[in-house]
C-alpha cells in the first residue's frame, strides 16, 4: 500500500469563532475535532500527518493536540508565516491576515513527497470521507480529487457560513463558485447576494486529494496573485480559486467523491456544543472508542 499523508490546515485566525477554534474541546475526554480526523485517517490507512500552524502557538498546539499521536503516526509541522513567500516577494509591513488556504498548503511543500489529503482543522468529515480518498489514490495514479457534501447538511443555525458550490459532470468537478454568508431562513437557503440555493447542491469543504505536483501550480499561481493583490491587506489566496483555474484551463482533472458521512463544523462558538453532542452519538453507537488516544 502506498504512503498517503494528511495535511491539516490549522493556522487560521478564526475571527467569527472568537479564538483558536482548532483547539476547542468537544469530546467528553477533551477531544478536539482534529483528534477525530487524525483517528479516522489512521484507521483509513494514512501514514503521516502534517499540521500547518502558526509558529506562535506551536507549544500550546503540541501540548493540547499533537502529543497524543506521537506514537501512533509520523508527525510533521509546517508554519504558515506571512514572510514565507516565493523568492523575490516581500510581505507588506502592515499585513496581519494569513495569506489563505492556498498559501497554507504551499507552506508544507518541503514535507510532502507523496499523495496527500487536505482538510480544515475545524471540520469533521467522517471516516468514510477519508476512506474515499484512500480508495481514489489506490485506483488513480495521476489525477486529483475532492470529497463533497450536500449544502443543506453543512449549515449553522448560529450564523452564516461560506461555501464553495460545485458543478459536477460525470463524476468530475467542473466549477466552484464561492457563496458567502449562507443561511437557512425558515427552510429557504440564501447567500448574502439574496440568491436562493438548493439544499442538495454539492459543496466543497476543503477536503482535497492532491499530489505533490500541486505545489508547482500553487507557487506559480501565488506569484501571479501576489503581483496583482499583494498590496491589498485583506486579500487571500484560496485553494478553490486555484483548483477552479486548473480545471478551467484543462491543466488538471479533479474527480468528485460523494461522502455519506455526517459533516460537522465549528464556524461560530455556539456550534461547539452541537458538534460535541453529535459526535458523542457516534461514540455511543460504537463508531469511536470512549478514549481516542
Amino acid at each position: 500500500m502506498q504512503n498517503i499523508s494528511l495535511l491539516v490546515m490549522a493556522a487560521g485566525i478564526g475571527s467569527r469563532f472568537g479564538g483558536l477554534k482548532q483547539m476547542a474541546s468537544i469530546g467528553l475526554d477533551g477531544e478536539s475535532i482534529i483528534d477525530y480526523s487524525v483517528y479516522d485517517a489512521i484507521e483509513s490507512g494514512f501514514n503521516k500527518v502534517v499540521f500547518v500552524i502558526r509558529r506562535e502557538f506551536q507549544k500550546e498546539f503540541k501540548e493540547k493536540i499533537s502529543r497524543k499521536y506521537a506514537e501512533k503516526i509520523q508527525l510533521e509541522f509546517a508554519f504558515q508565516e506571512l514572510n514565507d513567500l516565493p523568492k523575490g516577494l516581500t510581505c507588506p509591513r502592515e499585513r496581519k491576515l494569513p495569506w489563505g488556504t492556498g498559501h497554507a498548503i504551499l507552506s508544507a511543500s518541503d514535507l510532502i513527497k507523496e499523495p496527500f489529503c487536505v482538510i480544515n482543522a475545524d471540520d469533521y468529515y467522517g471516516r468514510e470521507s477519508f476512506k474515499k480518498i484512500v480508495e481514489f489514490f489506490s485506483k488513480d495514479s495521476k489525477n486529483l480529487s475532492m470529497v463533497y457534501f450536500k449544502l443543506g447538511r453543512t449549515l449553522s443555525p448560529y450564523g452564516g457560513v461560506n461555501r464553495a458550490i460545485c458543478t459536477l459532470n460525470n463524476g468530475l468537478l467542473m466549477n466552484l463558485i464561492e457563496k458567502e454568508n449562507i443561511q437557512n431562513n425558515n427552510g429557504i437557503i440564501m447567500s448574502n447576494n439574496k440568491s436562493k440555493l438548493d439544499e442538495e447542491s454539492p459543496v466543497s469543504l476543503n477536503m482535497w486529494g492532491f499530489r505533490p505536483f500541486i505545489f508547482d501550480h500553487l507557487e506559480e499561481m501565488f506569484i501571479k496573485f501576489f503581483k496583482k493583490n499583494g498590496d491589498d491587506l485583506n486579500s487571500e489566496f484560496l485553494i478553490p480559486t486555484v483548483v477552479n483555474h486548473l480545471i478551467q484551463t484543462q491543466r488538471e482533472k479533479v474527480f468528485a467523491l460523494n461522502s455519506n458521512s455526517n459533516w460537522f463544523g465549528i464556524t461560530h462558538k455556539e456550534d461547539s456544543p452541537f458538534v460535541g453532542a453529535e459526535i458523542q452519538k457516534i461514540v455511543d453507537n460504537g463508531g469511536y472508542p470512549k478514549v481516542l488516544f
